[in-house]
């Protein structure tokens, strides 16, 4: 008999890559919630998609063996409570909060890798002067203390700038933190963390390098890193990060010791039988790492390029914890040594999609880098503003997966990609 595997938010495209897992053909996949009511929805209650979830698995006639997670909150914070009540292994839903809540994570991080730690300080927007609670020098970010990738996040050099965000903030944070609030009480949370719910921010000083992110699990206390992903400074764009490369090519010592302090963060918090991702920058001048944050998941934005390097989706390593398995993933099985994820930018301001690239500019590309797969996340007539989760800084227009023998040749790649895709864009004046 098949065993029911339950992923939120399963996407069509991913399929394939679930027929990758060692025991695909034992397995039967579902998807559990819509990715319209799991990741795109623009206003929802954590409790009614609770129950829409808990209503969805009571219907189902089979064995329910296994729910994982691949997206941020709300999914995150999902899963944990619905594996409980099935009895499938999965972390707390208390450490899971501890790494979702931006301020609590750091709180519990200067406790014990305190060298990693950017200096912070809580603030809440809704106080009559919400400045005196902020404790850096300019220049320094704010951001919720939950948000979808850089959404709501400011960078602040001067009194007036603070003050036109916490107006933008505070028109806009109750979208993610109305929900966040609700699933912080199925937590054990700190009373401070309490006061403040999920319609809060952190102010932090500004950390710069180069993006690393070990991901990994840990299973009956087992810890274990299966990856590690890199995002190199880009020549080509503007962007800050336009591309996730597998596997990093940063130096080994980096790699260590980014492993050595999530160990020891998410022993700390009691973490166990699950996944995670970790966060990094590495300041090369200084040679200073900072801790970004902690992602409690696999991420299924790194499905497609474990794929194409190992020849098996980082799926497996969820589905083996959920099934009470040792995790394990193939190791170098795939179409070459290196892949990445590149993002296609657009650096300015507000617009309308006039022209995409056509299926032939495509197929040229795939003539000369056969593994190349382009998606195209716009179409004619959107509207730039109206994609959902982009980041402050630049729209994506769509996504590259690129195989190489080296980075350099990614690098390559993606230069001759982004030229050879048409793009025309109406510039709308604000």
């Amino acid at each position: 008999m098949k065993r029911n595997i339950f992923i939120v938010a399963l996407e069509e495209k991913q399929k394939a890559m679930l027929e990758t897992l060692r025991e695909s053909k034992e397995l039967e996949i579902h998807s559990l919630l819509t990715v319209e009511t799991a990741v795109e929805a623009k206003e929802f209650s954590f409790n009614d998609t609770l129950s829409t979830a808990r209503d969805s698995l009571a219907s189902f006639p089979g064995t329910i063996d296994a729910i994982i997670a691949q997206w941020d909150f709300p999914t995150s914070v999902l899963v944990p409570l619905l594996c409980k009540e099935h009895g499938i292994p999965s972390p707390s839903v208390t450490s899971i909060l501890t790494c979702e809540h931006k301020l609590w994570s750091r709180t519990e991080q200067q406790k014990v890798i305190p060298e990693v730690v950017p200096r912070f300080c809580g603030v809440d927007p809704f106080a009559e002067t919400p400045f005196e609670q902020v404790t850096l020098n300019y220049p320094f970010w704010i951001k919720p203390v939950k948000a979808f990738s850089s959404h709501l996040g400011f960078k602040i050099e001067n009194f007036e700038q603070f003050e036109a965000a916490i107006e933008e903030i505070r028109n806009n944070i109750n979208q993610l933190g109305d929900p966040f609030t609700e699933a912080l009480e199925y937590a054990n949370t700190p009373d401070e963390i309490k006061q403040l719910g999920g319609n809060a921010c952190i102010a932090e000083e500004i950390i710069s390098g180069v993006q690393g992110a070990p991901e990994g699990s840990v299973y009956q206390g087992e810890f274990n890193v299966h990856g590690i992903i890199s995002q190199p400074k880009s020549q080509l764009t503007q962007t800050l990060f336009d591309r996730l490369e597998y596997p990093s090519n940063l130096p080994e010592h980096v790699h260590h010791k980014m492993i050595e302090v999530s160990k020891k963060f998410l022993e700390h918090i009691g973490y166990n039988n699950g996944c995670f991702n970790a966060e990094f920058m590495w300041d090369e001048a200084e040679d200073q790492l900072w801790l970004v944050e902690f992602n409690t998941r696999i991420s299924q934005s790194h499905s497609e390029i474990f794929v194409m390097v190992d020849g098996m989706s980082n799926h497996e390593v969820a589905v083996d914890i959920a099934l009470g398995q040792r995790p394990s993933l193939l190791n170098r099985q795939g179409v070459a040594p290196v892949a990445a994820k590149c993002f296609i930018p657009y650096e300015h301001k507000d617009g309308v999609v006039r022209k995409i690239p056509s299926d032939a500019e495509i197929a040229d590309i795939k003539s000369v880098f056969p593994h190349t797969e382009v998606k195209i996340d716009v179409g004619v007539g959107q509207r730039l503003s109206d994609l959902m989760h982009q980041d402050s800084f630049c729209y994506r227009l769509g996504t590259l997966y690129l195989a190489a023998e080296n980075h350099v040749q990614i690098e390559e790649q993606f230069e001759y990609c982004l030229k050879a895709l048409k793009f025309d864009i109406e510039h709308i004046d604000e």
